[in-house]
């Protein structure tokens, strides 16, 4: 098995996740390939017991990996997609933040679950992606025009509203006067979305939702649609530029841009194992069921 290794950042868990990991490890002999910073890092605390491959660029993984192990939290993971991209390689989370709803394996449970891993015991949830289009389309998007989470429109160096005018396979939808929209694969629904009040949908379920920010047209609520339908937003403000965000990817673009959304031709594969279903990570991580009363 041919397994690359993902990561961001050293903290105070990360010792006791990797020395976890190897030892698993070395009971299996995959073939393993370190994220060149990530593996730099973990070098200078001299957490590795021999010397790995590294990769640097998305070009390195190709097809022939059968998985990408991926260290942090849920927005380790989200760029990590941005390393497997439409490869197909499936995407394991090891949770090395805080609430990890994308990475679900914990750090008390990697010698347990990540051997199934080996013995092919897990399953794979292949998510929806959303895909940016426009005029004039920023070189920085033209191969990271996607995004796992959600896209996100809101204002930029202003603190009036601005106005979004949305329409859903060309028919007028609303104008919304907010401080942003969010269009939110199912994947993303328990992010940013979910803090603005938007539902909670099933990964597998073919919707995406569009999600005001801080609407002052009260009325205006979270609304789910198909997820074959093309979205169109085009925003108004005082100001001459707004900002657009793919998962953590910032951009700036000119006010009156006509912006077209849609569902990406590939899916994100992650990794998820019978003991850690989206269900059983809903229970967990929003604490339902701890009313007394249950």
């Amino acid at each position: 098995m041919k397994i690359a290794v993902y990561g961001q950042y050293y903290k105070d868990n990360t010792e006791d996740i990797i020395h976890k990991m190897i030892t698993v490890f070395e009971r299996f002999n995959p073939e393993v390939t370190f994220e060149s910073k990530f593996y730099n890092v973990l070098n200078e605390h001299n957490l590795l017991n021999k010397a790995f491959d590294t990769y640097t660029t998305h070009e390195e993984l190709d097809s022939g990996y059968n998985l990408l192990i991926c260290i942090g939290g849920d927005g380790t993971m989200l760029r990590a997609a941005t390393y497997v991209r439409n490869k197909g390689i499936p995407i394991l989370g090891i949770n090395a933040g805080r609430l990890g709803f994308l990475a679900t394996v914990q750090q008390e449970n990697i010698e347990t679950l990540l051997p199934l891993i080996f013995e092919h015991k897990y399953k794979v949830s292949p998510r929806s992606l959303l895909t940016l289009d426009y005029d004039g389309k920023a070189e920085e998007l033209n191969e990271l025009d996607y995004a796992l989470n959600e896209v996100t429109v809101s204002r930029k160096d202003t603190t009036s509203m601005i106005t979004i005018e949305t329409r859903l396979n060309g028919d007028y939808l609303n104008a919304y006067w907010a401080d942003g929209l969010i269009i939110s694969t199912p994947t993303g629904s328990t992010g940013y979305s979910l803090s603005c009040g938007g539902p909670i949908l099933m990964p597998e379920v073919n919707s995406f939702v569009i999600t005001p920010i801080a609407p002052h047209n009260l009325n205006a609520r979270p609304l789910v649609i198909q997820d074959d339908t093309e979205i169109e937003l085009i925003v108004s403000s005082r100001e001459n530029q707004h900002l657009i965000s793919l998962d953590s990817r910032i951009i700036t673009v000119e006010t009156g841009t006509v912006l077209r959304l849609k569902k990406a031709p590939f899916k994100i594969n992650l990794v998820e194992f019978p003991q850690e279903k989206f269900l059983v990570t809903l229970r967990k991580k929003l604490l339902w069921g701890e009313d007394k009363r249950n």
